[in-house]
């Protein structure tokens, strides 16, 4: 950026111009000066506007981090929808956050929808973020101006696998991972539900596992098969040398949700809130930077499933997503009601468990071909 021409330095130039070109040159050269002092001053207003803009930004940024924190939502939830927010910033241009007034949000939405093409659900989690910001950081109700073009829905049935493909998977997999399959199949669960269990979270007595924070940070009670018994003592033994290990070198306890490391500080180092599947290494809390044990990341588990689907020989596009909605479609199938189904799996709506009745056997129903 260049540097502001003084009255001075003008008046010497022009004076010195004078004796060398006519007036109309010398008034001519005046003008430009005069217009290169606006342009510039503009340029640097503009330059400490932006400045100003993106400084409001970051701070509008780190205010949403806290106040997420502050209502205890999950590290995931965070990430999410601290991505939104940035993805937002890029799409205003930066434009100053607080003079926002709801028709960005409007287009933004448009624009993932016709132009990225994204899918409803996405498209529903940058509203939902989009939505937390102006409520909760902007303080702007934002209520009439959601009237977005909405994403198509593509609606594409579950990808399930048979009983017996279910037990061939299994066949490729043991120790560790193939207990957390088995539990994802066995109880319903998702990946993350999985490897988030707590020792307290199964009971053996009852037959029962509670899932804590699920989808919605809600909680439930499932089912636990018989089977996964013996395996799950075996795991407890597992976990618990882990834990004595940890309490030998008084390492920090394991992270709680909500306030309850607040409430309760010796809580964290109990055996009954240690993770059933405990990492091999300790790492960093991102939130609060302390060094503890953090349970097995979801990743372990995906790439572990995908490998035996791969050794089992299914041309289906499996995950490990594939096992939770193998045992609602096999439940279904044996006749459970749809309602007990729904509260197994979590659902907030019924119409989310109703797909499973399209993909689930329809022998089942009675229907016989006319050939």
């Amino acid at each position: 950026m260049g540097k502001r021409i003084s009255n001075e330095e003008k008046q010497s130039f022009l004076e010195h111009l004078s004796e060398r070109y006519e007036d109309w040159q010398v008034k001519q050269a005046d003008y430009a000066i005069k217009l290169y002092n606006h342009l510039l001053l503009k340029q640097q207003n503009e330059k400490k506007t932006e400045e100003r803009q993106k400084s409001e930004w970051d701070r509008v940024e780190a205010k949403t981090r806290k106040t997420l924190r502050l209502k205890h939502l999950s590290y995931r939830t965070e990430q999410t929808y601290i991505g939104w927010v940035k993805r937002f910033r890029f799409f205003v241009n930066e434009k100053a956050p607080y003079e926002l007034d709801g028709t960005e949000m409007q287009d933004f939405l448009t624009h993932l929808a016709l132009e990225k093409k994204v899918s409803p659900s996405t498209q529903n989690q940058a509203l939902n973020a989009l939505v937390f910001l102006y409520k909760n950081v902007l303080k702007k109700n934002i209520s009439n101006y959601i009237d977005a073009i909405r994403a198509k829905e593509r609606r594409r049935l579950p990808v399930v696998l048979t009983r017996k493909e279910v037990k061939r998977v299994l066949s490729f997999m043991e120790g560790e991972q193939r207990l957390m399959a088995a539990l994802m199949y066995g109880c319903g669960l998702r990946v993350s539900e999985c490897v988030r269990l707590r020792i307290k979270d199964i009971d053996l007595e009852q037959n029962t596992v509670t899932v804590r924070g699920g989808k919605g940070d809600k909680d439930r009670i499932t089912l636990l098969p018989e089977a996964l018994k013996d395996g799950l003592l075996e795991q407890f033994k597992r976990a618990r040398a882990i834990y004595d290990e940890d309490r030998k070198k008084d390492l920090p306890g394991v992270f709680l949700p909500g306030a309850l490391e607040r409430k309760y500080p010796r809580a964290s180092k109990q055996w009954g809130w240690f993770w059933l599947f405990p990492s091999k290494s300790l790492s960093v809390d991102p939130k609060t930077n302390t060094i503890r044990r953090h349970h097995v990341h979801s990743a372990t588990l995906q790439r572990a499933v995908r490998d035996a689907v791969k050794k089992a020989e299914i041309a289906k596009p499996a995950t490990a997503h594939t096992l939770r909605h193998s045992f609602a479609t096999h439940l279904i199938e044996d006749g459970y009601d749809i309602r007990t189904v729904q509260e197994l799996l979590g659902h907030k709506s019924l119409n989310t468990t109703m797909i499973y009745t399209h993909v689930a056997k329809r022998n089942i129903l009675g229907v016989k071909s006319p050939l």
